[in-house]
């Protein structure tokens, strides 16, 4: 019997401080609801889920590279690397599964210099300003596009 499939969750840097970096901005949701929330998801689809968050860009591409033909789909918030880090975006553009990528604030209606995303043009789809259930969207988002495919 074949493991279950696995949908990976990788976050990016800052995001450990979920709940009490800028709450305003973020929510007093942390982190580990975050994964909580990943999880059942995962669990009602039938999915192993393998969730990770570093604040060190080397070690978000070599996760990137780790699961680039392992993972079912890849949800990925870049947090600040999203609009700087075109080494992630490379990565990403090897990773043979949906890309969805998410961001917890509206970053459209926040500073000019998160308008852009070095990300996107390599994603299936963009969840943005939906709070951490955008983690959720975006793992329902990798079902449908496998239920599709």
């Amino acid at each position: 019997m074949s493991p279950p499939p696995t949908v990976v969750v990788l976050n990016g840097p800052n995001l450990n401080l979920l709940g009490e970096r800028e709450p305003d901005v973020y929510g007093h949701e942390t982190l580990a609801d975050v994964e909580a929330l990943c999880r059942a998801r995962s669990d009602e689809l039938g999915w192993d889920l393998d969730f990770r968050q570093t604040n060190h860009e080397g070690v978000m591409i070599d996760a990137i590279h780790e699961v680039r033909s392992s993972a079912l789909g890849l949800i990925v918030n870049a947090g600040g690397w999203t609009h700087t880090s075109v080494a992630i975006r490379d990565a990403l553009a090897a990773v043979r599964a949906p890309v969805i990528e998410v961001h917890i604030s509206d970053v459209h209606a926040r500073e000019a210099f998160r308008h852009f995303s070095y990300l996107t043009d390599v994603s299936a789809a963009v969840i943005v300003g939906h709070g951490v259930r955008g983690y959720v969207e975006a793992i329902d988002e990798v079902s449908e596009r496998v239920r599709q495919s």
